[in-house]
């Protein structure tokens, strides 16, 4: 036991060390090709930040990934598939940060990855079993597989509008799906291989992106989406966990953020892809919370889910359903008391934002 604390603390050590040495490289090659976040006037922009920002953060994380693969990983057919998926991945993002593109052209990168995944690599979702019931693709599993791959994919890169707000949400992920595979004694395996790298490769990101973030990942950020889909598989592949839907339940808080955005855009009648200023954690700011305290409110939630999915995996289920549900109850809450899907806000989400705003008013007139 103790020798394998060692092991998966050295791969998470090297490449968060690796990580952090190598972003202010990045951030000069990023500012050098012209990948920078120039800060939107626009009123409705979903962009929060104020100043010009170097992106190719996650090109950084790739780096880091490639380097911990031949430190600690072994050549297998579906190793050489992930990596050649990564890579389309992390080529498709580079374009679209140095000059971005269209969507749908984007997508058919995120499509040729997913398929060497699944073509190649042979990794592929059969059927998932939620809460003891189980239902099997049969032939469909290929499509079903690319479709999850590409969706997992975007949603990380959706979501990442705060500074160190994908590259913890995936930090937690990784630690979660780690703490899982220690424990039941699989730290050797290809995925906990994985997890370890990764684990240690986002949190050397992390260093540099926290609020105020001196590099963003950017549209790489993809590839983030891309691994961890990948892991997911993996991690039901090798019917380790109970359930597909674990490791997917980690993911909760930008699942539900993407689906909310979804259902409210499609209520408008707009592009469900177009971005707008009502994710969860501008409805936080919306209520007087810094950058950083929104950011580390949604890690609190997030580390909920995780510990919902460990309890469920390897100690009762019972308590895991028990912990889902809870936190599903106090999402519905919020979804219920925001304008996260309605435009109508509820009369007790401005009463708060008033007090809020009242009480900073009074903190600035002091100072």
């Amino acid at each position: 036991m103790k020798e394998q604390i060692l092991d998966a603390s050295k791969i998470v050590l090297v490449t968060f060390l690796v990580s952090a040495l190598i972003m202010p490289l990045m951030k000069r090659v990023a500012i050098h090709v012209g990948a920078i976040d120039v800060p939107r006037k626009k009123e409705n922009s979903r962009h929060i930040h104020t100043k010009t920002t170097p992106l190719l953060g996650a090109v950084g994380i790739f780096l880091a990934f490639l380097v911990g693969y031949m430190l600690f990983g072994e050549q297998s057919v579906r190793m050489n598939s992930i990596l050649i998926g990564s890579f389309i991945i992390i080529l498709t993002g580079i374009v679209d940060d140095i000059k971005p593109i269209k969507a749908h052209q984007k997508v058919v990168g995120h499509l040729a990855a997913a398929a060497v995944i699944v073509f190649y690599g042979k990794i592929l979702l059969n059927n998932i079993t939620v809460f003891g019931f189980s239902f099997d693709f049969g032939s469909l599993s290929p499509i079903i597989t690319i479709l999850f791959i590409v969706a997992c994919t975007n949603i990380i890169n959706l979501i990442d509008g705060l500074d160190g707000l994908s590259g913890g949400i995936c930090s937690i992920f990784f630690l979660t799906i780690g703490i899982i595979g220690f424990c039941q004694g699989r730290s050797g395996s290809l995925v906990m291989i994985l997890t370890f790298i990764m684990l240690g490769s986002t949190l050397g990101f992390l260093l540099h992106n926290f609020y105020p973030a001196k590099i963003f990942a950017g549209d790489c950020a993809t590839f983030l989406g891309f691994i961890i889909a990948v892991i997911t598989l993996l991690e039901f592949k090798g019917a380790a966990l109970t359930s597909f839907f674990v490791p997917v339940m980690i993911l909760g808080i930008p699942i539900l953020d993407t689906l909310f955005a979804i259902i409210r855009r499609l209520l408008k009648g707009q592009d469900p892809f177009k971005g707008d200023r009502k994710h969860l954690h501008h409805q936080l700011l919306g209520m007087n919370f810094s950058q950083r305290t929104t950011v580390l409110i949604i890690y609190g939630i997030n580390t909920l889910f995780a510990l919902s999915s460990i309890f469920y995996t390897l100690k009762d289920q019972l308590i895991g359903e028990i912990l889902y549900i809870i936190i599903f109850i106090i999402v519905l809450w919020f979804v219920l008391h925001t304008t996260i899907i309605s435009d109508k806000t509820p009369k007790r989400t401005k009463k708060i934002r008033e007090k809020l705003s009242i009480r900073k008013k009074r903190k600035n007139t002091k100072k």
